[in-house]
């Protein structure tokens, strides 16, 4: 693989650089309040489809998938719009602009009167997302190339933090209000002092493009992809990987009361079957994109899919709630290194102003397979009963090992 971003002799690393670890770190915080107010809804979805009309078992897994995978879908349509104002105005406005309409739109859900309203507030906001892209963009140009691994290592697990600690907190919230709405507003609370925070501490040395640079199309736009086979071949990691991942989300919650009921603390135990994937990722994350730093982003990719792999099979087999935890936190431990890595490796194959372009355009694989994977569990558990949700989960980060194994290649420093 070539470094494109190197050719530009060495396009002079931006003032901010000086203090790239003060911008590190505090997008790793903002990061971490914003996926963890996004996650307080996690377990609460399921839940409230009773309030909204939806009463069957069949009904609330297929309209779970829908509603979860919605956003996403429409995403992956806007983010390369998205991404390539980000080139041209600033990853910071990006993450403004996206905090505030998805305080907006949750802020809607919880008003929501019947199911389609609810699912039509969900997929709006859609339109705007792309928080955490925005991040990745932004961090990944102000920080030192040969820190882009551990940079987006830790960006990674701010967030996987915030996955860890929402669903606790919004089970737990729920069950003390007595409310599956109340997350909702909380939500869309935290959201806005998420905003401010962008605004008060976030500071991005921009230097806007050329006008060769802002007038390319969107034809062009693609050909930063399309050109290179290895970007390419990690598009459709991230499209298969999360497809993979999102797939199981669904159901959790269902799968839980499947093994132990309903009892008063559902939403809670529900949560931390959630939750307890994010405390993997909280502890393999930074280590895991360090390492790729230093011994090849390629190889810590296929390591972590080898292990998602093997640890999500005897999700097939579990009978026990406890087990269950067990397992989803297996899972944690290798999921967490894909993103990261397959996203420092195509932030060391473009140049620094083509990131937010083409972190864009690789969003569109990850929020496709946001949206389809969902939707696949759903229909799954629906059709089929909520194991073979597992057992395609498996089959997928299978397949994708076999992807990376022969499309792949590692990074290679220019000399």
């Amino acid at each position: 693989m070539t470094d494109a971003p190197e050719q530009s002799a060495e396009i002079r690393l931006p003032p901010a650089a000086q203090n790239w670890q003060r911008t590190l770190w505090a997008m790793v915080g903002i990061q971490f309040i914003m996926t963890g107010a996004m996650s307080f809804l996690s377990p609460i979805i399921p839940l409230m489809l009773p309030e909204l009309g939806v009463t069957s078992m069949e009904g609330i897994d297929l309209w779970s998938g829908l509603i979860t995978g919605s956003t996403s879908f429409v995403a992956a349509f806007a983010s390369p719009l998205w991404g390539r104002i980000a080139d041209k105005h600033g990853r910071k406005l990006s993450l403004v602009r996206s905090s505030f309409f998805i305080a907006l739109f949750t802020g809607l859900m919880g008003l929501a009167g019947g199911v389609w309203s609810f699912f039509g507030a969900r997929a709006a906001m859609g339109l705007f997302a792309g928080f955490s892209t925005s991040a990745i963009a932004l961090v990944a140009s102000q920080v030192p190339e040969r820190r882009i691994g551990y940079a987006l290592g830790w960006l990674s697990t701010g967030q996987m933090v915030g996955s860890l600690v929402g669903p606790v907190l919004g089970g737990a919230l729920a069950d003390l209000t007595g409310s599956y709405r109340a997350p909702f507003f909380w939500t869309a609370g935290v959201t806005f002092l998420t905003l401010a925070m962008v605004v008060v501490f976030v500071h991005e040395e921009f230097t806007p493009p050329k006008a060769s640079a802002r007038s390319k199309s969107m034809r062009g736009t693609f050909a930063l992809l399309t050109g290179s086979g290895a970007l390419m071949s990690l598009f459709f990691v991230l499209l298969m990987a999360q497809f993979g991942v999102r797939t199981v989300q669904p159901v959790v919650t269902v799968f839980v009361q499947e093994l132990i009921g309903s009892p008063p603390q559902i939403a809670t135990l529900a949560g931390i079957a959630f939750s307890i994937t994010g405390l993997a990722n909280l502890i393999s994350s930074p280590f895991l994109g360090s390492r790729s730093d230093v011994i090849g982003y390629r190889k810590v990719l296929l390591i972590c899919l080898l292990g998602s792999f093997l640890t999500s099979l005897p999700q097939i087999f579990v009978h026990s709630y406890w087990a269950f935890v067990a397992e989803r936190f297996a899972v944690g431990l290798f999921i967490g290194g894909i993103l990261p890595t397959a996203n420092a490796l195509i932030g060391r194959s473009v140049s620094r102003e083509n990131r937010g372009t083409v972190y864009g355009l690789t969003a569109s694989a990850t929020f496709m397979g946001n949206s389809l994977g969902p939707l696949t569990g759903g229909v799954l558990a629906a059709g089929f009963g909520i194991r073979w949700v597992f057992a395609v989960t498996a089959i997928l980060m299978g397949l994708n090992l076999v992807w990376v194994w022969f499309t792949v290649p590692e990074y290679k420093e220019q000399d």
